[in-house]
């Protein structure tokens, strides 16, 4: 009897954990534009937010975006694919924090700290290409480990 109900509390522990996955979060959504993500790192989600979708598309914008760090920030690395009906067609990678970059306000904190960054950001585009894709966004500190990850869907139907 004892080993049916441990059997039975490690499958339902299992199923709750293999089942369990981020919400779909709303960044911002107006008119013809729409900007949602999901945590894909699969033990932390974080909170982004912007405040109007039109925003973007001007030379600076405001932003905020929260998580309590898993792991130490020396270097950091961003590496962003657009994926289009599921073929990756365009690829961006940079350096954010290291030893010859300037230093972000995040460079150099510690495991455990709390993020949290609200103000300006300019990505340096002039549109957002129209269509339906997803942009993924991974981080990745010194040791090669994921720092945060999002795929972020956009929906564009904006005429510029």
């Amino acid at each position: 009897m004892k080993t049916s109900k441990v059997l039975l509390s490690i499958l339902v522990l299992l199923y709750i954990n293999a089942s369990a996955e981020w919400p779909t979060h709303t960044v911002c959504k107006e008119d013809n534009l729409e900007i949602h993500y999901k945590s894909c790192d699969p033990q932390q989600d974080f909170a982004f937010s912007i405040d109007h979708c039109s925003d973007i598309t001007t030379h600076t914008f405001n932003i905020r975006a929260a998580m309590v760090l898993r792991h130490s920030i020396k270097e950091l690395y961003v590496k962003l694919d657009m994926i289009i009906n599921g073929k990756t067609v365009l690829t961006y990678s940079e350096t954010l924090c290291g030893p010859d970059h300037s230093k972000l306000i995040f460079c150099g904190m510690k495991k455990g700290e709390h993020f949290y960054y609200e103000g300006p950001v300019t990505l340096g585009i002039k549109e957002i290409p129209q269509g339906d894709y997803t942009l993924s966004a991974k981080l990745t500190n010194q040791d090669h480990v994921t720092v945060a990850c999002a795929d972020f869907t956009v929906k564009n139907y904006l005429d510029y």
